[in-house]
């Protein structure tokens, strides 16, 4: 499985932004799906990619999704089974929402909720993608 993270870009508070996920390699819905970030200056330790990074949004492959607090009521997960394709659209931004962002396939058998937490782990998912970058800044 590979995924391709594209739509980050620079943008003033209260913007909006929608990143996307390709998928290819294999059918998603197999897939517990999800959005991570990383703050930035916190992508590395000690020369490796950062162990933990923060929860962002999941959806599970019986279409069920979960949101972190921070982006609750902002932020909305969706995707295109038919074109392998998962979507943040992302309102109100905040300067607090600028950093990496990620895109991770995990074990399809966990739901959105437990992958919030699972899948933050950067060994709990399967695959991840490079990331885009989202810049919040006045």
């Amino acid at each position: 499985l590979q995924l391709a993270e594209s739509g980050g870009g620079s943008v003033q508070p209260g913007g909006s932004l929608t990143l996307t996920c390709a998928v290819s390699g294999a059918t998603f819905q197999a897939y517990t799906m999800g959005w991570f970030r990383l703050a930035p200056g916190k992508e590395t330790e000690g020369g490796q990619p950062a162990r933990m990074r923060e929860a962002v949004a999941t959806i599970d492959d019986d279409g069920n999704t979960a949101y972190a607090d921070s982006v609750k009521g902002r932020f909305t997960l969706s995707q295109d089974g038919a074109t392998k394709f998962l979507y943040l659209r992302m309102n109100n931004l905040k300067p607090e929402d600028t950093g990496m962002y990620l895109c991770a396939a995990g074990n399809g058998a966990i739901t959105a909720l437990q992958a919030l937490s699972i899948m933050r782990d950067r060994y709990g998912a399967d695959y991840w993608g490079k990331g885009t970058l989202v810049t919040i800044a006045s």
